[in-house]
């Protein structure tokens, strides 16, 4: 993990945090075509306040994906991915359609597939309503979605259940609820396609070692954004002090009394620049509540353009020479 000396604290980076290669990929390719012509999004292309803002400003029209009418005869459906049959429909109405669905949702799309191809009641783990959850639901809509231990009686009584996860779900809490239904439905055969991404599971395991260091988590990410919302209700399992904020003046100066040692993560949606401008805000908090005239040494000190937070997925380092549009993030 990166660290960051000031004169009140350390602030550690997360090892794995911020904008994962799907996201980067869908926004590079919606920057691309704004570029050219113009467009409209279905949905917010991510949960993050900031990557939709940075869209609105190059010309990006929105509409509802279940609207079926839009401004603009180009059409993007987000990464969070949507169902066949909308698709089909907004080409049988004629509008040209851009696909940005991040490649691992479309895993969680195929396994869901089969499972039903093979004769097993499709489970979700995840969120109801959520706009990925709610595509995966769209193809089947026999689907149940469940995400605690009192959703498992929604399940009716069959002698097969096929599980599915959405994508940005804490995997130690679906291997939990399966269990679980294990446990609750002994009589049923139970199969379970495990389709949490690797983005989600690099940044939960990062924020593990982080809580080991850290007195304090900040998870930088849109309100809505459950990858985000899940790594807050992990570090709080883990025993840490966390909150969930979208941007740096969100932060309280009363969170930082008695703290030592400050641990910064991201979700799968944060632009760089957001986790940047955390960090530099925090350095700027510690420096005015010091009297000595410190000068700290780090990768930001002096920098007049915010520093690159690569990821370490390996197809995110395979994707980023083609991501030209997606380097400069807000």
């Amino acid at each position: 993990m990166k660290s960051i000396h000031t004169p009140r604290y350390q602030i550690l980076i997360a090892k794995h945090s911020g904008m994962c290669f799907g996201v980067r990929q869908a926004l590079s390719t919606t920057e691309t075509l704004l570029s050219e012509k113009p467009a409209t999004i279905l949905g917010q292309l991510a949960h993050n306040p900031s990557v939709t803002s940075r869209l609105s400003e190059q010309g990006a029209q929105n509409a509802d994906l279940t609207s079926l009418s839009a401004p603009t005869p180009n059409v993007i459906i987000t990464a969070h991915g949507a169902a066949d049959r909308d698709r089909k429909r907004w080409k049988s109405a004629g509008y040209q359609i851009t696909d940005t669905t991040c490649p691992l949702v479309k895993v969680a799309h195929r396994k869901l597939a089969q499972l039903v191809s093979r004769g097993y009641l499709p489970v979700i783990i995840g969120q109801e309503g959520h706009v990925e959850v709610r595509g995966l639901q769209g193809d089947f809509p026999n689907a149940r979605v469940i995400l605690h231990p009192h959703d498992i009686p929604k399940i009716p009584h069959v002698k097969r259940i096929g599980i599915i996860s959405q994508t940005t779900q804490a995997i130690d809490h679906v291997r939990a609820l399966i269990q679980e239904v294990r446990k609750q439905r002994p009589e049923v055969e139970v199969v379970f396609y495990d389709t949490v991404c690797q983005p989600t599971k690099d940044r939960q395991n990062s924020l593990i070692e982080l809580c080991t260091a850290a007195d304090l988590i900040l998870a930088i990410g849109g309100k809505n954004s459950n990858n985000t919302a899940q790594l807050a209700r992990t570090a709080r399992k883990l025993g840490c002090k966390a909150h969930h904020i979208t941007q740096a003046s969100e932060i309280r100066e009363e969170w930082l009394i008695g703290i030592k040692k400050i641990g910064l993560t991201a979700g799968t949606s944060t632009l760089d620049s957001s986790l940047h401008a955390v960090a530099q805000h925090l350095e700027g908090l510690a420096q005015r509540a010091s009297k000595s005239t410190f000068s700290p040494s780090s990768n930001f000190a002096g920098s007049t353009s915010p520093p690159i937070y690569p990821s370490q997925d390996p197809c995110h380092r395979a994707l980023q020479p083609t991501q030209k549009a997606a380097t400069s993030r807000d």
